[in-house]
């Protein structure tokens, strides 16, 4: 698996620090990414990293919910879905 996948909310958290240019230890869990300036392309990118890297989020449902915490719930969803299957 790919070292840029995200395992935990601070893997996502320093993704989405890296691409605002703001500490990560600034974002929580529920703010809101967009209003701190993460762009759609921004997600776009960050999701096809994240598949490439074996986790297959949907770009879809960062967008539903823009948040460290719902983007981590998506992703332990996947991947579980995928242990299942």
């Amino acid at each position: 698996m790919d070292t840029n996948a995200p395992s935990s909310a601070d893997d996502i958290r320093a993704a989405v620090a890296a691409l605002i240019g703001i500490e990560a230890d600034r974002i929580p869990d529920d703010a809101n990414l967009v209003r701190l300036g993460l762009s759609s392309l921004d997600m776009m990118r960050l999701s096809g990293r994240w598949r490439r890297g074996g986790f297959p989020v949907k770009f879809e449902c960062l967008v539903a919910d823009p948040t460290v915490g719902g983007w981590l719930r998506h992703i332990e969803s996947v991947t579980a879905d995928e242990d299942r299957g």
